[in-house]
């Protein structure tokens, strides 16, 4: 069923990139929600598999000394959801990733696969983007970390050298503390759906509550990457916290936006949806903020 030439299973980070060094033609697999698929179709037959899903230190949602919040990259969707640290500082990236596939799909899906792939209709994108989440890498040369705007570099195409692997997501306390954030998934069906386009807005309100002190609007499908939508945000700060702004977001979004025409969806199509998701998902987000719209 399927045509796999070696699998190896490394029981550490410093195995897996001793495995990449000597197999340099293997591709990583963790949880296999993709990477079995592509095999099964053909796409990827014949290959050499390093395993990590046995690294249990890649595991699980925890906070740093100085409150970064810590996301290893072998973290099930399912657990970020039910994280208590996720559902207080940044409940947002879990309703993000609890509308991927199907419950045996966030149980099994990893939040490292999710970005690894490169792809710009991932769900947990978009939310990452918005919440300036930065990348942890392990390879032979040690550590480095390197913003999300920064690691993906093209359609399906992350910043992964020979030997890499991501080892955690990286939520630095200045990125989510006073924050409230949205995300909205806009799909054909309700269920099992790749996103046709995906917002995620996050906002930090003045301690009245009434001005737009800081946003960050992440987008999904609306580039060949996913993105920000920095021309917006810029012109919506200091802007009253409000539902004329709302719509004033919604309209500036379109100076950043520039989806394709696809099978899915017509780019006329897709830039209606990033215009009315910016809007609702801002309205949203500062009513989590405790804005009263007035």
């Amino acid at each position: 069923m399927y045509d796999i030439e070696a699998l190896y299973e490394a029981k550490t980070v410093e195995e897996a990139v001793t495995l990449l060094q000597e197999h340099p033609e293997a591709k990583i697999i963790a949880g296999g929600s993709d990477v079995l698929i592509k095999i099964r179709e053909g796409r990827m037959a014949g290959c050499t598999l390093v395993s990590i899903y046995g690294i249990d230190s890649l595991r699980g949602v925890t906070m740093d000394e100085d409150e970064t919040i810590r996301i290893g990259s072998l973290t099930s969707f399912l657990h970020i959801t039910a994280s208590e640290i996720v559902q207080k500082h940044i409940n947002v990236l879990g309703e993000a990733v609890d509308k991927v596939g199907s419950p045996q799909v966030r149980a099994i899906g990893t939040i490292g696969g999710n970005t690894c792939n490169g792809v710009t209709s991932a769900d947990s994108a978009s939310t990452l983007w918005a919440l300036d989440a930065i990348i942890e890498i392990t390879g032979p040369e040690g550590v480095r970390r390197v913003p999300i705007r920064e690691f993906y570099t093209g359609p399906g195409r992350v910043a992964l050298k020979s030997a890499e692997i991501e080892t955690a997501v990286l939520i630095p306390k200045k990125s989510y503390e006073g924050y409230q954030g949205h995300y909205i998934k806009y799909g054909m069906r309700n269920a099992m759906e790749i996103a046709t386009t995906g917002c995620s807005v996050n906002v930090k309100l003045s301690e009245d509550r009434k001005i737009v002190e800081d946003v960050r609007v992440g987008f999904g499908v609306a580039a060949p990457t996913p993105m920000r939508a920095v021309t917006a945000e810029a012109k919506v700060r200091g802007m009253a916290a409000n539902a004329d702004t709302a719509k004033f977001l919604g309209k500036a979004v379109l100076e950043d936006v520039n989806p394709r025409d696809s099978w899915r969806a017509a780019k006329d199509f897709r830039l209606h949806l990033c215009s009315t998701m910016a809007e609702q998902a801002f309205l949203e987000a500062v009513k989590k903020s405790g804005g009263d719209l007035l």
